[in-house]
């Protein structure tokens, strides 16, 4: 009896073709994205609503931003995404929706004066990163953590050169990091130093300081 445990399927071609839709999503990314004043990327909750405490923050502070000359990416989407384009395109600014094709919850904001559609998250992951001169993190769930983690990862891996990576929001996520500290670090599985890739504050002020002086 024939053993195929060890046979290869052959790639489809819409396997194949599949390469090209990625290399068009790249391809858009970076022309659209490569003539953005310098930016910082904006992540949180889908599910925030107007009026949550960190949709107001994330509103508050994109608007800082956007007065201080830097564009705002998010996610394109609801929640704390919205409140992040918001903040931004309401006071004059460069306000960018990456959004996600999903089959719940992520629906395009109105409020991003720049808009990108992406089928596959990795390339959207990429537009992230690329073109940010710093990351704020504000609550939100797997997929905020999903961005978080990948960029401490590749800061402490020597991947991407080191910019700034802010959680806001001390309430929630001082549970995080008093685990990472008392878990991780404690047991070796991250050094000292690592701790120094984010800092955490509820400060608007503090935030835009932070963000200000990476770029000098």
């Amino acid at each position: 009896m024939k053993d195929n445990r060890y046979v290869i399927d052959a790639i489809s071609p819409q396997e194949s073709w599949r390469v090209f839709r990625i290399m068009a999503e790249f391809v858009e990314g970076i022309e659209t994205l490569s003539a953005l004043p310098p930016a910082v990327t904006v992540f949180g909750s889908a599910r925030a609503k107007p009026g949550d405490t960190y949709y107001t923050m994330a509103s508050k502070l994109s608007a800082r931003l956007a007065q201080e000359g830097f564009a705002v990416i998010t996610g394109g989407g609801p929640g704390i995404m919205e409140a992040a384009n918001k903040g931004a395109s309401e006071s004059g600014g460069t306000s960018v929706g990456i959004n996600i094709e999903l089959p719940f919850e992520q629906k395009p904001n109105p409020y991003a004066n720049v808009h990108l559609n992406f089928r596959y998250f990795f390339v959207r992951k990429v537009m992230f990163l690329k073109y940010a001169i710093g990351y704020v993190i504000l609550p939100g769930g797997f997929g905020t953590m999903d961005e978080l983690f990948e960029s401490l990862t590749l800061i402490q891996t020597d991947k991407m050169k080191p910019f700034p990576v802010i959680l806001m929001g001390c309430d929630y996520w001082g549970g995080l990091l008093t685990w990472i500290e008392n878990t991780m670090l404690s047991n070796n599985m991250i050094e000292q130093n690592d701790m120094s890739i984010f800092t955490l504050t509820d400060s608007i002020d503090e935030v835009v300081s932070i963000i200000k002086n990476s770029k000098t």
